[in-house]
């Protein structure tokens, strides 16, 4: 089947990824100078598509986001990736596809590829991934197949022969960082701080809206067609060590490092059963055995995104870390009305 659509593209986004739609509607993320046909702001700005499991017209915690995707002219579209009859009418709608399903759906993409392969129309499919490389993480052992589901994913899309991409984020901003890699914790340390293993091995974090930016800029560029998208900003690329230094420097007091062996990591990881280990295997994967960053990528197979699209301006590191400081400010302020009320 030849696929009826020509540019502008019809995006297909499936939760829960919502900052990917959120970002193919405003215009700031993207220039407007880019050459002939690739100005992804004026595809995505003329077509745009969301479809929505039907839990996510049911849950409260979700209704601000229907309502904001509803106000911006997205069409959404009730359905299930266990339904295929409504999976093959969303996807002969569109030209691409973006899956940003939870790590516990992965399996379900299983029939959402058929699905592509049978509508035929699809110029390029981003499977959910948007964590570390599958191929590449050495805590299989460990990960209770959180990795190898990817990777067989990766090998079913490969063997059908379906257009993609894939997008290697590393961590989220929002997984980690705002404890400073402090397992238990929601907030950085203020006097003692946990370093594992030596504490030079660097990870990566992105933010969320950037990733999305990233992806969007990817969906039809050639260069990133059957390839894998890392993002490595500089800036956003830092050891453990290097994290608790920035912080130091931000709130201009020197914390106390308590180190921890990559014998003493895997003792407690192996203690607690999977999912209330999954911290401690996250830090280990990306901390100690680097699986971010160990390896130089490869240019027959990957590209680094802020070295493909310079002109997108992405949150670092260090101003991530000043709002989580202006926050602990604001919440010392809002608390200091209320001790007037207690004697001292």
């Amino acid at each position: 089947m030849k696929c009826p659509f020509r540019p502008p593209y019809k995006i297909l986004v499936l939760p829960t990824m919502f900052e990917v739609i959120r970002l193919s509607f405003c215009s700031k993320r993207f220039p407007s100078d880019l050459q002939g046909e690739r100005s992804s702001l004026n595809r995505v700005n003329q077509w745009r598509q969301a479809r929505a499991r039907n839990s996510a017209f049911s849950d409260p915690n979700k209704l601000n986001k229907i309502r904001f995707l509803l106000n911006s002219s997205v069409t959404l579209l009730k359905g299930s990736l266990q339904d295929e009859t409504s999976l093959i009418k969303a996807v002969k709608q569109v030209d691409i596809v973006i899956c940003a399903v939870s790590s516990n759906q992965v399996f379900d993409q299983k029939l959402l590829i058929p699905a592509i392969k049978q509508a035929g129309c699809i110029k390029r499919f981003f499977p959910s991934e948007f964590g570390a490389d599958p191929d590449r993480t050495q805590v299989s052992h460990l990960d209770n197949n959180f990795y190898s589901r990817k990777a067989e994913i990766r090998r079913i899309i490969e063997a059908e022969g379906i257009p993609h991409t894939y997008t290697c984020c590393n961590f989220f901003m929002s997984v980690l960082l705002p404890s400073l890699v402090q397992p238990g914790r929601r907030t950085p340390p203020t006097d003692k701080a946990i370093v594992f293993g030596d504490g030079n091995v660097k990870g990566v974090f992105v933010k969320e809206s950037d990733v999305a930016a990233f992806t969007i800029s990817a969906v039809d560029d050639p260069r990133t067609l059957n390839k894998t998208i890392y993002l490595r900003p500089p800036g956003n690329v830092h050891s453990l060590n290097e994290l608790i230094e920035i912080w130091e420097i931000k709130i201009g007091k020197n914390l106390e490092r308590i180190y921890i062996t990559e014998e003493e990591i895997l003792k407690k990881i192996q203690e607690n059963p999977y999912p209330y280990n999954w911290e401690l295997i996250f830090i280990y994967s990306v901390f100690v055995k680097g699986d971010h960053t160990y390896f130089d990528i490869d240019s027959s197979g990957g590209l680094e995104g802020t070295q493909l699209y310079p002109h997108i301006k992405y949150t670092t590191i260090s101003e991530y870390l000043d709002t989580l400081l202006l926050l602990a400010v604001d919440n010392v302020l809002n608390w200091i009305p209320a001790l007037k009320n207690f004697p001292l």
